[in-house]
């Protein structure tokens, strides 16, 4: 059995029940997982919360939490972050990297990041920033309400940029379930970058149109530049959410973080 702990956090806008079968399956194969419930996800399916949406900090806040709980108990820590998720993934690992705990006595630390077709911000970026060039027409139509919670507004157009491998009315029943999400955690920039002192896999979805390919090299050629490490990349012929159209190559991706954490 894996000796390494993985946390997930998942997209924008997705509750965790969209990822479990991939969750599942890392379980079922002797690694210890847990899904994150990210606070600016509403709670259930198009629904936010009546207050004010919380920030891209509150996210990472709260993933920066279970990290020092495994941390201080002497663990290895993965994490993976899909879509959005790679922005409080970026913003949270700093100085919890297993070499920079290890500096200061303290046990555990993260060892690896797993970007899964996920935003890479540069530091004082913004998610809005890091696809600022994305033209519009690829950006999934949203509505958003009083408190700055964003629903998405057709469903079947935001499928057929996210789930275009599924069919049609599969797909926009699965965007129709999702939840509200905070427009206010777009616009926050990251403060600093775990990357920089931790290692980075990338899983490359070469069919993602919401998120392009070029787009996403150039992320991890940054992180790359800025780290001075080579990026562990792995490319899939699909699109912006594996977990659903690509299932069993995003769990042995997972797996396979593992394994390098574990080496």
């Amino acid at each position: 059995m894996s000796q390494t702990s993985i946390l997930f956090f998942p997209g924008s806008y997705c509750l965790l029940p969209l990822y479990q079968p991939v969750i599942d399956a890392v379980t079922e194969a002797g690694c210890e997982i847990k899904g994150i419930h990210p606070p600016t996800v509403g709670p259930s399916s198009r629904q936010g919360y009546a207050r004010t949406a919380p920030s891209m900090y509150d996210d990472a806040a709260v993933l920066a939490q279970e990290v020092q709980r495994l941390a201080d108990e002497g663990k290895d820590v993965v994490i993976v972050g899909h879509s959005y998720g790679g922005v409080p993934m970026t913003q949270a690992s700093h100085g919890l990297g297993k070499e920079e705990r290890k500096a200061q006595g303290k046990p555990g630390g993260i060892v690896r990041l797993g970007y899964m077709s996920a935003i890479i911000p540069a530091h004082g970026q913004s998610a809005r920033g890091a696809i600022s060039v994305i033209p519009a027409e690829k950006h999934p139509p949203i509505d958003v309400d009083e408190h700055g919670w964003m629903l998405m507004a057709d469903p079947a157009a935001t499928a057929g940029l996210i789930l275009q491998h599924l069919p049609p009315d599969k797909g926009a029943a699965i965007v129709g379930d999702f939840a509200k999400h905070s427009a206010q955690s777009f616009l926050d920039p990251v403060t600093q970058t775990g990357y920089r002192d931790i290692p980075v896999s990338y899983l490359l979805c070469e069919e993602d149109l919401v998120g392009p390919p070029d787009l996403q090299r150039s992320w991890i050629e940054r992180v790359e530049r800025e780290s001075g490490r080579s990026v562990h990349v792995t490319a899939l012929r699909t699109g912006h959410m594996p977990n659903l159209t690509a299932e069993k190559e995003t769990v042995d991706w997972i797996l396979q973080l593992a394994r390098m954490a574990d080496a």
